[in-house]
């Protein structure tokens, strides 16, 4: 290659400006304040973690903020951000090829670039897919000039886009029996249902995260590449600040068809072809009735019933995205497609490390640990993949870190707050194990996973303040056998017994 287009030097370079990236390449440089740290994005956005608050030992809440990367150049003046998508690595030569045509040679790599929204179905104009901050405002777009849409899927995004969107019909298809089974069970989706009814009075919550908005120039640049550019992921209060409203005046109307996914989706020609019957909107207490609309596309779920809307949200979990770094490189790939990581976040290649949604975790976990794409996960494993690059680097050891001892993670649902931890929903325990419940309608939700008299997860909904307490129990393992049903008893105040 020419000198004129090789890049730099890096001894730490990272791929990724999501939170995985940004919190790794900010670790590296605080530990390493004389070495440039190269920061390779696709993006002109980073996102970076504010507000960060550590709850209690293993619960933590912050922000996710997009700022331009000058911002974060400013910050930590030895990260050098590289505004370019990566388009090869020879993982032999230890060297990365950019799009804009440079080569960089790295010592040691941390691969952060996150993952994409399993689509549907690929290439068809009505399927959106919502993972980044440009697919969102699409969504928003579409949504103020449509009656009725389809939405496909059963994790967070769906759940909290259902609950936000107003004066559209919204036909819900989830594969499971119950809502949110990616957080809760049946008992809990029970519990939040009346809030999809019920007419939102609360007035949003003002959102602190500071909109960062493109400048003109950027803007134009911006939609020519993001048709198939990756953004990174959303945040967990994506959905303030854009106006979900379709062009209904009511404020609620969900329909939610259980234990079903999409079998095909026609567009309106195909539709009239096929001389099949659509259906109405299903209002309570009443029969089904055939539909009267054209719709512009019709979906067909695998129970039978096919239903018109003006287009499908598909948003059906993630892929990590590996593909710009698999030719020509035996990386030891997940179930999942994720890069595999030891328990030191490191890629079965020498000198190249993972972290967050790419990556698959593939250490023996904590029995009460899981991998889950989450932000929370993202950052911890952003930072200590760094430490670990450092601890190589210095030829020091290193533990696994704490975050890893207890799955748990806190978040905001239909305005509840919710917490999950550990194994809280039973996973991989089989049937050996016992649940309790409390719940007071409208206003908390607790459930506790017991084995053999010990607490392995909970989830609590609501403002309930027993997180603290719970994440101690699963932690020391107590055996709780002598409280029996006691356990759950709000007149008995548990932290007393446990501090």
């Amino acid at each position: 290659m020419a000198a004129a287009h090789s890049g730099a030097r890096g001894r730490f370079v990272v791929v990724g400006g999501g939170i995985a990236g940004v919190t790794c390449a900010e670790k590296l440089a605080m530990e390493f304040p004389s070495e440039d740290i190269l920061l390779m994005t696709a993006s002109p956005v980073i996102k970076a973690v504010t507000n960060f608050r550590q709850v209690s030992k293993t619960l933590e809440e912050f922000d996710v903020e997009e700022q331009p990367s000058s911002l974060l150049e400013k910050r930590y003046p030895n990260i050098k951000v590289i505004q370019s998508g990566v388009k090869q690595l020879r993982s032999n030569e230890h060297k990365i090829f950019t799009e804009d045509g440079k080569e960089y040679i790295y010592e040691k790599l941390c691969l952060c670039a996150g993952a994409k929204p399993k689509l549907i179905f690929e290439g068809n104009p009505y399927v959106l897919g919502i993972r980044d901050t440009d697919s969102a405002q699409a969504f928003q777009k579409n949504l103020a000039q449509a009656e009725r849409i389809v939405v496909v899927g059963n994790g967070g995004i769906a759940l909290e886009l259902v609950y936000e969107i107003q004066g559209c019909e919204v036909i819900w298809a989830i594969k499971d029996k119950a809502i949110g089974n990616t957080f809760f069970d049946a008992g809990a989706a029970e519990f939040l249902i009346p809030k999809l009814s019920a007419e939102k009075q609360e007035a949003p919550i003002q959102c602190k995260r500071s909109k960062y908005t493109i400048e003109e120039s950027e803007e134009k640049e911006r939609s020519i590449a993001a048709s198939d550019k990756l953004g990174s992921a959303l945040g967990p209060d994506w959905h303030e600040g854009l106006s979900l409203k379709g062009t209904k005046e009511f404020s609620h109307k969900v329909h939610i068809e259980v234990v079903c996914e999409v079998k095909k989706i026609h567009l309106q020609q195909e539709f009239l072809q096929l001389q099949q019957t659509s259906l109405a909107f299903p209002e309570e207490g009443k029969n089904v009735e055939p539909d009267e609309v054209l719709w512009p596309v019709y979906v067909e779920l695998t129970n039978g019933k096919i239903y018109g809307c003006n287009f499908v949200v598909s948003a059906t979990g993630v892929v990590p995205n590996v593909t710009p770094f698999l030719a020509g490189n035996n990386f030891a790939l997940g179930e999942d497609g994720g890069l595999k990581v030891d328990k030191n976040m490191h890629t079965s290649l020498p000198d190249i490390y993972a972290a967050g949604d790419i990556c698959t975790a593939s250490w023996e976990p904590s029995p009460v640990w899981h991998q889950m794409r989450l932000w929370t996960q993202a950052r911890q494993m952003g930072w200590y993949a760094a430490k670990c690059m450092a601890a190589d680097t210095l030829g020091e050891s290193i533990d696994l870190d704490f975050s890893f001892e207890l799955f748990a993670h806190v978040t905001k649902f239909f305005n509840y707050k919710v917490v999950v931890l550990g194994k809280y929903n039973a996973q991989g325990l089989g049937l050996d194990h016992e649940l309790m419940l409390r719940c007071t309608k409208g206003q908390e939700y607790v459930k506790v996973v017991m084995q053999n008299g010990r607490m392995v997860g909970a989830v609590l909904i609501g403002d309930t303040d027993l997180e603290e307490t719970f994440e101690n129990l699963i932690l020391n393992q107590m055996d709780l056998s002598a409280y029996g049903e006691d356990l759950l008893n709000p007149d008995i105040d548990i932290e007393d017994y446990f501090d």
